[in-house]
């Protein structure tokens, strides 16, 4: 696990609570290098089966912003094990993230697997670009499926990520999952409207023979 998340996270504030409840020890003598923060595989892995995503940015007034993004799976990409991207997708047309960015360049991750019940949190530092700015990172962010139309591209630079335990994390599915899940099902039941039909075929037969 990386402790850089929690390097970051542990302001003096967020120390004093800890002191108060009296888990203060517990979160000492723990790493503060950030210097090992790369994503490996796992984290590729998981990031590139999420559909979505949840973005924090702080205003100018202090205020934070908590905004969903959802795409394709995979829409969000590991470019390299300290970089990641996505196109931003025109939505209600607000820009309140954008604008947040534009003042203050730190952003919070929270990335979900509910059926799983894991969650994959990450600090970054945002950089917005136009789509024409790098056309290599574009193509690559590009899905021809989707029919949302791209405003801008979001590189993010990786600062610190961490992995929260399952507790309190209600399993929930997409439909898709619930759709493989219930293959099995499915074709139990067939199997079974199969069987049916051809006892009442045979007792169909049995009868009219008497």
């Amino acid at each position: 696990m990386s402790y850089g998340f929690l390097d970051i996270a542990s302001t003096p504030s967020v120390r004093a609570v800890q002191a108060e409840m009296g888990v203060q020890d517990f979160w000492t003598g723990l790493p503060t290098d950030r210097s090992f923060d790369r994503f490996t595989e796992n984290e590729r892995a998981f990031i590139a089966s999420r559909d979505s995503f949840y973005m924090a940015t702080v205003s100018e007034t202090g205020w934070p912003y908590v905004q969903h993004r959802g795409g394709p799976q995979g829409f969000l990409k590991v470019i390299d094990d300290r970089t990641l991207a996505f196109a931003d997708y025109r939505g209600n047309r607000q820009y309140i993230s954008t604008g947040n960015l534009a003042a203050n360049d730190k952003v919070c991750l929270f990335l979900m697997d509910y059926a799983r019940r894991a969650r994959l949190k990450i600090y970054a530092h945002a950089e917005k670009l136009t789509l024409d700015a790098d056309p290599a990172l574009t193509q690559m962010l590009a899905t021809s499926s989707y029919r949302a139309k791209p405003e801008r591209i979001f590189r993010l630079r990786l600062e610190a990520f961490d992995w929260n335990c399952p507790q309190h994390i209600t399993p929930r599915y997409s439909e898709a999952e619930i759709a493989v899940g219930l293959q099995p099902l499915h074709q139990r039941l067939a199997e079974l409207e199969a069987e049916n039909a051809t006892l009442r075929a045979q007792l169909a037969r049995g009868g009219g023979a008497g």
